[in-house]
């Protein structure tokens, strides 16, 4: 199973207090908007985005179609494809993705200690 790009997204308390420690990790800003309190950094081929005020839980981020740079892949597996194949491993969907639609959608799952794992497809 090819879930795409991996990146963490980290529910912080100050989005400039935590672009300036992870600055000085080696990240720089790779995407986002700062003014609407979303951020994405890079530090080589990891990703975390920074979000304040826009969830309550830290989020393990997987963006099928894309890679580490958010740039289309040649082929890659549909995320209602992936839905239906952890459905059928007996995982429960915190929020699904329509099936019967093409194009961006995303799905919810959890694992075992309620970690939320968000899978987002862009295209």
């Amino acid at each position: 199973m090819k879930l795409g790009a991996f990146s963490i997204s980290l529910n912080v308390k100050d989005i400039n207090v935590s672009k300036a420690f992870y600055e000085k990790l080696g990240f720089q800003s790779f995407g986002g908007d700062i003014t609407q309190n979303w951020l994405i950094m890079k530090n080589e081929n990891c990703i975390i985005g920074l979000f304040q005020g826009m969830f309550e839980k830290n989020i393990l981020t997987f963006n099928p179609g894309w890679n580490e740079n958010a740039e289309n892949l040649e082929s890659f597996t549909d995320i209602r494809e992936i839905q239906k194949q952890l459905k059928a491993e007996g995982i429960t969907m915190l929020s699904e993705a329509d099936e019967a639609t093409t194009g961006p959608t995303h799905f919810i799952i959890e694992d075992p200690d309620g970690n939320q794992i968000l899978v987002d497809q862009h295209r």
